[in-house]
């Protein structure tokens, strides 16, 4: 060998090293911006189907009282909640089916995949027979000795109720090939469904209005025959694309065993905030009044309005953080939480400001008469649904582990125990507010022991990072409340101030946001899809 060509070597060596980090940087950058459009494309398909869904179901709804009346109205509604109180099994179930396919598919384990698809819509079959089993017994009993049915509408009564557990049990053996289709992220298809489901919505309302025929037997029977044609399409599409809802019976422990032991831990969790909720409405009952519940019902929906449209992103975020964490790419994980935290917060962000500020005007648009203390909670709420948005982004982490022992159990005794708090200090003489107020402060609780958990699961995540993220998040947020506060006390309460706070409230967030929270790669893809939208 020559002393050239020995000496050579360490040269291009070192070339090659130092070129090295340039293409990995690239590499990274170019999966960002993939991640990025693939999350923002399902987000959008996500908006879209809800705001048909939302728009249409006004419009249905009221036209659907008005020909069924108010009496064979409530006869649905009732009827039909006493199936949806079984449902409770379904709720844990489909979280834990949702989380093991989309970790199995994130390992490119075909064979595993398929047979958690298998097993997942065993246990789901059994739950529906379960349901079945129940409703024919127990629910029939209440159905005809409990519930309050006008003389002459029995019949009718039992009729909506068979077609109601029919189509909770298709709807219970559907949930496997529903997150399927979501661990495959292929968002476009519930929007393209959805508008079916509308346009034969739509279709329902107009034959119920021509149609000679019992009208509550007719609506109940239109509304089952489309969940039935929209449940088999689903399954349907699933079959034909995706090879591993080719179902086939097994019983395997192996995967059984954690799949029914975090349904079981998250049905600990789910049930103790159901506790939490139904409990602090009755305490606010027994101390204060119906009139209170009433205002607590209103701050409710406004509420549940917001997060359900802020909520569509951790929808988005959620299969490409657990398939992160299936393929043991922790950087990537990290990187994925943290821009749903600033994503979800700034959308967060644009709507609340605005609300909190003109919660009175609003409510008097929308009420004839405004319960008391309807905006006092509505705020109170508007401030707990900050923490309890960034503990939605930590829990799905939390949930890729497989293991929520710790999360369920002390969350979910931590929403038991609020209960107790808040009855004290009502026995105590203190204000209804209270309650509100206390949830602000066992969310905040939750949200850190969450975060701790998640540290000792995974002990490649990086806390500060993460709560640094949520911190300028938060105050880029009193930044824009600032600001759109200055516009709302030098103007009178009118529709003009609403229209203006709503517009500065969001371009403030968003160039907030913009210029100092989101990071290189998500400001490039911004960026280039504004130069290619103005071309």
């Amino acid at each position: 060998m020559s002393i050239n060509s020995v000496t050579d070597q360490p040269n291009n060596t070192s070339e090659q090293e130092a070129q090295q980090p340039a293409e990995d940087n690239t590499q990274q950058l170019e999966t960002n911006q993939v991640n990025n459009r693939r999350i923002a494309k399902n987000a959008v398909m996500l908006y879209v189907r809800m705001f048909i869904s939302m728009i249409v179901g006004f419009y249905t709804s009221r036209v659907v009282l008005d020909v069924l009346g108010v009496e064979d109205y409530g006869i649905y509604g009732v009827v039909g909640g006493v199936v949806a109180m079984w449902g409770f099994l379904n709720a844990s179930m489909s979280g834990a089916t949702s989380r093991f396919l989309t970790y199995e598919l994130g390992r490119g384990d075909a064979k595993r995949l398929a047979e958690t698809f298998s097993s997942a819509l065993i246990v789901h079959m059994i739950i529906a027979l379960i349901v079945f089993v129940l409703a024919e017994t127990v629910g029939l009993w209440f159905l005809y000795n409990k519930l309050v049915i006008p003389e002459g509408r029995m019949t009718a009564a039992f009729w909506v109720y068979q077609l109601s557990i029919v189509s909770t049990m298709v709807g219970i053996t559907q949930v496997p090939y529903g997150a399927t289709i979501i661990s495959h992220e292929k968002m476009d298809i519930y929007a393209y469904v959805e508008i079916v489901n509308v346009v034969l919505k739509l279709l329902i309302v107009y034959l119920l209005m021509i149609g000679n025929f019992d009208k509550l037997i007719l609506y109940a029977t239109l509304v089952f025959s489309v969940s039935m044609m929209i449940a088999m399409f689903y399954r349907y599409y699933c079959i034909r694309h995706y090879r591993e809802t080719r179902f086939h019976w097994l019983w395997k422990k192996s995967i059984l065993k954690p799949l029914i032991s975090f349904s079981g831990w998250d049905l600990y969790g789910n049930g103790c905030v159901a506790v939490r909720q139904q409990g602090m409405a009755f305490l606010i009952n027994m101390f204060f009044g119906v009139v209170y519940n009433a205002a607590s019902s209103v701050a409710s929906t406004v509420t549940g309005l917001i997060m359900g449209l802020v909520s569509n992103i951790t929808l988005a975020y959620r299969p490409v953080i657990i398939k992160q964490y299936a393929q043991h790419d922790f950087g990537k994980m990290q990187t994925l939480m943290n821009n749903a935290a600033k994503v979800m917060l700034m959308l967060f962000g644009c709507m609340m400001v605005p609300c909190f500020l003109e919660l009175p005007y609003l409510f008097s648009l929308w009420l004839v008469e405004v319960p008391p203390y309807a905006v006092v909670f509505c705020r109170l709420m508007l401030i707990s649904t900050f923490a309890i948005l960034v503990n939605t982004i930590v829990t799905i982490a939390i949930h890729a582990t497989g293991n929520i022992k710790q999360l369920s159990f002390i969350s979910g005794t931590t929403h038991l125990i609020s209960i107790i708090v808040i009855y004290i200090l009502y026995k105590l003489g203190l204000g209804v507010e209270m309650a509100y107020i206390v949830s602000i402060v066992s969310g905040v609780v939750i949200l850190l022991t969450n975060v701790a958990i998640l540290k000792m699961r995974i002990r490649e995540f990086k806390v500060w990072p993460f709560l640094s993220a949520v911190a300028a998040a938060l105050l880029v947020l009193v930044a824009s409340f600032a600001v759109t506060w200055l516009l709302h006390d030098h103007m009178q309460q009118n529709f003009l101030r609403l229209v203006l706070a709503t517009l500065v409230s969001i371009v403030v967030t968003l160039s907030l946001n913009y210029i100092f929270i989101l990071d290189k790669s998500s400001k490039e893809f911004i960026a280039s899809k504004i130069w290619r939208k103005s071309r």
